[in-house]
């Protein structure tokens, strides 16, 4: 056997909690998860950034700048790591897809309200709390069930 081809596999994914120039946060809502922030799977061969900002633009028609990475959250049960970076809105109009029937710019404090998955909703929440460093949480879904957390103190 080949000791690649046995060894353990992770889904890689990113999103961006992207901001416009009035302070408030993109969302898109999926058929899946509701209401997010957008982001997806990177495909073999394409850096997380370019990835990422491919899909903001295919789930929400804008364009962002990537900042910095700031919150990191693996889910136990899937094998799906996501990275989740500070991003900027550049330019575009809201535009929903197949895949994100809504998309809209809403207030920080309304996107707490709207999201309801809780794993995304933590990332959200360990963004907008304005750490400097990268925040980490391990998780098992269905139920969720937090297994691991390194958060700044």
């Amino acid at each position: 056997m080949n000791a690649y081809l046995d060894a353990p596999r992770h889904i890689v994914a990113a999103s961006a909690l992207a901001k416009n120039d009035k302070g408030q946060i993109l969302l898109v809502r999926t058929h899946r998860r509701g209401w997010e922030i957008p982001g997806g799977q990177v495909e073999q061969g394409e850096s997380l950034i370019d990835g990422l900002k491919r899909e903001v633009l295919e789930e929400s028609g804008v364009r962002v700048e990537i900042g910095r990475l700031a919150a990191l959250r693996s889910n136990l049960t899937s094998s799906i790591v996501v990275f989740c970076f500070e991003a900027r809105y550049l330019a575009g109009q809201l535009r929903p897809s197949d895949e994100t029937p809504e998309v809209a710019w809403v207030s920080p404090k309304r996107a707490l309200e709207m999201i309801s998955h809780p794993a995304i909703l933590q990332s959200v929440h360990d963004v907008l709390a304005g750490a400097t460093d990268v925040v980490y949480r391990a998780y098992r879904a269905d139920p969720y069930q937090l297994v691991e957390s390194r958060a700044p103190h």
